[in-house]
C-alpha cells in the first residue's frame, strides 16, 4: 500500500472514534458567527448550552442545536456510556468561512455597488474529561 493510501485510512479510523457535528452553509457571516463560538471554546458542554441559551446573539440559536447535535453524535458512538455519567466538554469548535452570494445593490447615477452574502461552516468536536487526563 502507498503512502497516502495508508495516512488516509488512518485519518479516517480516528474520525469513527471522533464525536462531532459540522453545520454547512449556515448563512450567517463567519465574523458574526465567530462572537459566538469562542464564548464556549473549550468549555463543559452543560454550561457552553447555558451560555448559548441565554445569549441574545441570532447565531447562538443554531450553534447551541449543533452542540445538541455533537452530543447526540457521541451517544451513537458510545453505546454503553451516559452522558450524566461521563462529563462532556467542547475539545474543538472552528468557523470555517462558507461560500458568498454577490448582489448588486443599486446606486445613484447609474452605478451598482456590490454586496458578499457570506455564510460558513462550523465544526463542533466533543469529548469526554477523563480522556484528556488519562492521557496525560
Amino acid at each position: 500500500m502507498n503512502r497516502k493510501k495508508e495516512s488516509s485510512i488512518k485519518i479516517k479510523e480516528a474520525k469513527k472514534q471522533k464525536a462531532f457535528a459540522i453545520l454547512r452553509n449556515c448563512p450567517t457571516s463567519p465574523r458574526k458567527m465567530r462572537l459566538v463560538v469562542d464564548m464556549i471554546r473549550g468549555r463543559e458542554v452543560n454550561n457552553a448550552l447555558d451560555v448559548l441559551r441565554y445569549s441574545t446573539k441570532e447565531a447562538s440559536r443554531k450553534v447551541e442545536k449543533l452542540v445538541m447535535s455533537a452530543i447526540n453524535n457521541w451517544e451513537q458512538k458510545n453505546e454503553g456510556l451516559r452522558v450524566e455519567d461521563n462529563p462532556l466538554y467542547i475539545k474543538e469548535i472552528f468557523v470555517n468561512e462558507g461560500r458568498t452570494l454577490k448582489r448588486i445593490q443599486p446606486a445613484p447615477q447609474g452605478r451598482a455597488h456590490r454586496i458578499r452574502k457570506r455564510s460558513n461552516h462550523v465544526t463542533v468536536v466533543v469529548d469526554t474529561i477523563q480522556k484528556e487526563t488519562e492521557a496525560k
